[in-house]
């Protein structure tokens, strides 16, 4: 079955950078596009970045274009969220997710805490 596990996550200050990872299994993943959502406190969950299968076509919400840059490494299986000049309002459970047989699969999430 599908296995997301997302890691990296942690408590930085303002304009820090992290790199969050989504290691994917259970599932032919080079075939596969894949996701970065967020979810804050109170707050319904949100699109961060998508990758295609070959990581030719690449889309940002707008709140994280310029900052965080979204990669995967195939052969890996993992699924990368590098994230720079983080703001507090980007505090939040970040999650990774594809979507397969018309089912989103997730993992379980990796807290972001971005506080001085």
């Amino acid at each position: 079955q599908v296995q997301l596990v997302e890691s990296g996550g942690g408590l930085v200050k303002p304009g820090g950078s992290l790199r969050l990872s989504c290691a994917a299994s259970g599932f032919p993943f080079s075939s596969y596009y894949m996701s970065w959502y967020r979810q804050a406190p109170g707050k319904e969950r949100e699109l961060v970045a998508s990758i295609s299968a070959t990581g030719g076509w690449i889309n940002y919400a707008d709140s994280v274009k310029g900052r965080c840059t979204i990669s995967r490494d195939n052969a890996k299986n993992t699924v990368y969220l590098q994230m720079n000049s983080l703001k507090p309002e980007d505090t939040a459970v970040y999650y990774c997710k594809t979507i397969r047989s018309g089912k989103d699969n997730w993992g379980q999430g990796t807290q972001v805490t971005v506080s001085s």
